[in-house]
């Protein structure tokens, strides 16, 4: 039996096992009495275990009095934005985002658009224990219909402010777009054709039965590639299930990783609007040199994206996300965006009138490693104590685990917030030296 996996993030687990409808109506009705009651909207991608997942979630809103807007499958992205722009006391998106077909999720919104701060995602974590009061028969919440939430989302796309429209629209470009069979197909396509776009779709029917391994990873994307050589195509793209990583394809057909989709972004921005980077403590260290070419700064923050978007705003940050193609354009909204992220990739391509190759060869060259060390719950504090000592000739920070900096490269090492294991990342300015550094590392700490 699997382990229902609970954060500041949310819920998640295997449909049937770890998270059932009986636990989905304990944390809606909770979530509903925490919003005071108030209007809650509701979407999600397209797992098989959606349907069910809304039933319990949105019958139990309603039985504590919540008036629910259903925006049906719809990428997470497009449901932070609808309730930013609404009236609602917040907001579900039903989805276990790159996980699994199996796994489903809720992940909730406050207010503001945003996912919860860590400090109310702990005061709602708190309440769960609290005995709900359930509304009367008068009482009751109202289910109705949001259909045009992903139409709003697009037009809010569209009207960035220093997105070039129609200069995108002239190039014509051929455009391969993966959406795993996810809730990508029901946007990624729209927007790219009101871009001026030749779309050729692969896994756009939202099933939920996904066509590959559904994290934007390089080694899962092969028939991408292959369709991109195939229609020689200017770009593909594509998504996880819930539409808010993006990884990219260029036009030799050869998946250029996940970090670039920000980095590109990142440098196009910051062409357009002046302003500092805020990024997580785990991705590139390109982000550094991207900000030194146009004299401002980067702000590294805990990694979630929560935390990226919460420093975001307190400095006015143009740009900003997470290395795993987690891209947050301020302009749409505070939270990582794929379809937005493929806007600013399509607008940086048709200004600078370079290939993708070229205009990620111009990125500077960093490579990661990553793995992890499993040990008994007891001893995941003994190991990371020992992590100052080994490195004690290095500049640490712990904002986020323990940050090991070096010159040119970085170890970050971070407890699992889920399961009992130590997460270790490297980066650095060739792949052997990573490689040999997480080993290193790794034999270091658990001799």
């Amino acid at each position: 039996m699997s382990k229902l996996m609970i954060s500041v993030s949310g819920i998640r687990g295997i449909f049937g096992e770890s998270l059932t409808t009986e636990i989905a109506q304990k944390y809606a009705a909770h979530f509903g009495v925490f919003c005071s009651r108030g209007k809650i909207i509701v979407g999600r991608d397209s797992r098989t275990s959606g349907p069910e997942m809304f039933s319990a979630v949105s019958a139990s809103l309603m039985s504590v009095g919540c008036d629910v807007i259903d925006l049906g499958i719809v990428s997470t992205p497009t449901v932070l934005l609808a309730v930013e722009e609404s009236d609602a006391k917040g907001g579900i998106s039903i989805t276990a985002s790159h996980n699994p077909a199996e796994w489903n999720a809720m992940k909730f919104v406050g207010e503001n658009g945003m996912f919860l701060f860590p400090q109310e995602a702990q005061l709602f974590i708190d309440s769960l224990d609290e005995p709900i009061e359930f509304a009367g028969i008068d009482e009751m919440g109202k289910l109705t219909q949001d259909t045009e939430a992903t139409k709003r989302h697009i037009n809010k796309i569209l009207n960035i402010p220093y997105l070039d429209i129609e200069k995108i629209r002239t190039k014509n470009f051929k455009v391969v777009i993966d959406s795993v069979n996810g809730a990508g197909g029901l946007i990624s396509p729209r927007l790219l054709r009101d871009l001026g776009c030749e779309v050729i779709e692969i896994n756009s029917e939202p099933t939920g039965i996904f066509a590959h391994t559904p994290e934007p990873l390089n080694k899962n994307l092969k028939q991408l590639e292959e369709a991109v050589a195939a229609y020689k195509a200017d770009i593909g793209f594509t998504t996880d299930p819930d539409v808010d990583r993006l990884a990219i394809v260029d036009e030799n057909g050869k998946c250029i990783g996940e970090e670039l989709s920000l980095l590109l972004s990142e440098k196009f921005i910051l062409s357009k609007v002046e302003g500092d980077i805020v990024t997580n403590l785990s991705s590139s260290m390109a982000s550094e040199d991207i900000a030194k070419k146009f004299g401002v700064k980067v702000h590294r923050t805990k990694v979630g994206e929560i935390n990226v978007g919460k420093k975001m705003k307190e400095i006015d940050s143009p740009v900003g996300g997470e290395g795993n193609g987690g891209i947050i354009c301020p302009e749409v909204h505070y939270t990582r965006d794929a379809p937005a992220g493929m806007a600013l990739i399509l607008g940086y391509l048709a200004e600078s009138g370079k290939t993708v190759s070229q205009l990620a060869e111009e990125i500077p060259h960093y490579y990661f490693a990553k793995d992890k060390i499993k040990v008994a719950p007891n001893q995941l504090d003994r190991i990371m104590a020992k992590v100052p000592e080994i490195f004690a000739d290095h500049k640490l920070d712990s904002t986020d685990g323990i940050k090991v900096i070096g010159d040119k490269y970085w170890i970050h090492l971070r407890k699992s917030g889920t399961e009992p294991i130590i997460r270790v990342y490297v980066e650095s300015d060739s792949p052997e030296k990573s490689q040999e550094l997480c080993r290193e590392t790794i034999e270091k700490l658990v001799s």
